[in-house]
């Protein structure tokens, strides 16, 4: 439950932050375009103009009114390419190459550059795109007129400015935003799965307890057992009564693993798990003499994977008992290695009908064919939470006959 809980946080803090890393992106990116679209309609205009403003005074139209060609009053306005004030304001220049690539100052409206410097970077931008970024917060345009080529730079830092004072503040809103969901996520997580935890630790509580107390009995009873055979000889009654405790062991083992291998953290070291698998075949074989189907074991050689040496230990040891108690007269278990995915598949005979059994990993889950036989449901329960651990896959069906659980990792 804890594990939800954090994946819960992690999944909700990794939503906000693509929402808000969307949204802030966004609002930058409109403001940038804003910022581009007003510089090249600067331009656009020194364009039209050859490159400098062209102002001209009269007593009637007052001081500072400015005309565009062909003597149209201009746009008043404290914004905008025609403010009366952006012949003043703008930091510019423009320069005109004729067709031997020699160039002419047009106009030079800019103290951060000098004449020289500001002809050889017009001259750099020949040949480039109609218009552009070029340095950090230069605007440029190219274009030709009456047989010259002309190019205009305008400096858009102070406009642009705005632009990267938003892209700071969204940042640290960013950062902000991230810190007060996290800490707010962290209370709801606390609040929302509190209960649960709580619930999950007294069930595993009352397991633990209950699988100390039956062993008790179950010991006892074991014994009276052999106490029995010995005064009155072995019988039909002593034996189903050392099969019941035997059952009844193997039930207390399982409770006692359960939903360890979801809180239990994977060790990775490197594992060789066709010993593994020959290991499990032995104890699988031991563990049921009188079975008829012979369990056989195929496998191309060593095969090394990084995970947990106890965990696909047990993990193994259930497959192999699993292949064995349910295998009528055959049982195969195949250990192989494709790049760099190894696959574990068991085989055994069935009665069951065609189809898949992924139901069979639930717990206390028993199909069909397992009605006569001991056990309590929790073995392909434990397969699928140690293969869930390894980041791995496992499936089972039913074909032709055949029982398969696969299982990747």
């Amino acid at each position: 439950m804890n594990k939800a809980r954090k994946k819960f946080i992690l999944w909700a803090m990794a939503a906000i932050f693509v929402l808000l890393t969307v949204l802030l992106g966004i609002i930058n990116g409109v403001s940038c375009t804003m910022a581009a679209e007003d510089a090249d309609q600067i331009t656009l205009r020194l364009a039209r103009e050859r490159g400098a403003f062209e102002t001209r005074q009269t007593e009637e139209e007052g001081r500072g009114a400015l005309f565009m060609r062909g003597g149209r009053p201009a746009q008043m306005g404290p914004m905008g390419p025609d403010s009366p004030e952006m012949a003043f304001s703008l930091r510019y220049f423009t320069f005109a190459f004729d067709e031997s690539g020699e160039g002419e100052k047009v106009a030079m409206q800019i103290m951060a550059v000098s004449e020289e410097d500001a002809l050889a970077w017009a001259k750099s931008l020949l040949g480039e795109q109609e218009t552009g970024w070029t340095g950090s917060t230069y605007r440029y345009r190219v274009y030709g007129a009456e047989g010259k080529t002309y190019v205009t730079v305008i400096d858009q830092g102070r406009e642009l400015l705005g632009a990267y004072r938003i892209l700071m503040i969204s940042l640290i809103g960013l950062a902000l935003g991230m810190a007060v969901s996290g800490g707010t996520l962290w209370y709801i997580g606390r609040r929302l799965f509190g209960p649960l935890e709580e619930a999950d630790r007294k069930q595993k509580r009352f397991i633990a307890q209950a699988e100390k107390e039956l062993k008790v009995p179950l010991t006892v009873m074991s014994a009276n057992t052999e106490i029995i055979e010995r005064e009155t000889g072995e019988s039909e009654q002593t034996r189903s009564l050392h099969r019941q405790v035997r059952r009844m062991n193997a039930l207390c083992k399982s409770l006692a693993t359960l939903g360890v291998y979801e809180e239990k953290g994977v060790r990775y070291t490197e594992c060789d798990l066709r010993e593994m698998l020959l290991a499990a075949a032995d104890v699988a074989r031991s563990q049921y003499p009188d079975r008829e189907a012979i369990l056989s074991v195929e496998s191309e050689g060593a095969v090394k994977v990084m995970g947990d040496g106890d965990m696909l230990s047990d993990m193994l040891v259930e497959i192999a008992d699993n292949a064995v108690k349910f295998g009528r007269v055959r049982a195969k278990i195949c250990l192989t290695e494709r790049a760099g995915r190894v696959t574990v598949i068991s085989e055994n005979d069935t009665s069951l009908p065609d189809g898949t059994y992924d139901q069979a990993f639930d717990r206390f889950t028993r199909l069909d064919n397992a009605k006569d036989l001991p056990g309590a449901g929790l073995g392909l329960s434990h397969v699928k939470e140690i293969v869930k651990a390894h980041n791995g896959r496992a499936s089972a069906s039913a074909q032709n006959g055949t029982f398969t659980l696969t299982v990747s990792l």
